[in-house]
């Protein structure tokens, strides 16, 4: 019987840690100093961020909560991105870059990819390792809001609703 109970309450946690959004924080600190690479080869940094309202996500063609989260995204963008808002998607390092041009053309992703060849973007913004993570930067390059596992869009679109309406 000890043992059910030990199954049991492992499955619940893993079933728990896998369904459920974890928000790691919601107090307002400064993104980190990055430089994106972006598919075009071109770059920008955090610091081209500021005055928008910025979705930051880090993901991998080989995740399956990214895959199936990308829809979101891009409706997200297109709903806002006349308003201020911008969307930056990182694809991780061990991503193959030719998986990512592919999912990013086959998808005809809207906004600004870049692929973190190095690591070191997902290292700056907080040592990085679970995908999807995302990140919700406010006009004055403050990270307000993030996300391990794909957010609740209402309350996302709710958030980016009140940033894009401060000053």
């Amino acid at each position: 019987m000890g043992i059910k109970k030990w199954l049991v309450a492992g499955a619940v946690a893993a079933g728990v840690a896998v369904g459920a959004v974890v928000v790691l924080g919601s107090g307002q600190s400064a993104a980190p100093q990055s430089t994106f690479v972006l598919l075009d080869g071109s770059q920008q940094t955090t610091a081209d961020l500021k005055g928008k309202v910025t979705l930051v996500n880090f993901w991998a063609t080989s995740c399956t909560t990214c895959v199936a989260e990308m829809p979101e995204i891009v409706a997200t963008y297109d709903k806002y991105k006349d308003k201020g808002f911008e969307t930056l998607a990182v694809a991780m390092s061990y991503d193959p870059p030719s998986y990512v041009v592919n999912f990013t053309e086959t998808r005809k992703l809207p906004f600004k990819v870049a692929i973190d060849n190095t690591g070191a973007v997902a290292k700056a913004w907080g040592d990085v390792k679970l995908t999807p993570s995302t990140f919700i930067v406010n006009k004055r390059g403050e990270i307000v809001k993030s996300y391990v596992g794909a957010p609740d869009f209402g309350e996302l679109h709710k958030l980016i609703e009140r940033l894009l309406a401060e000053a």
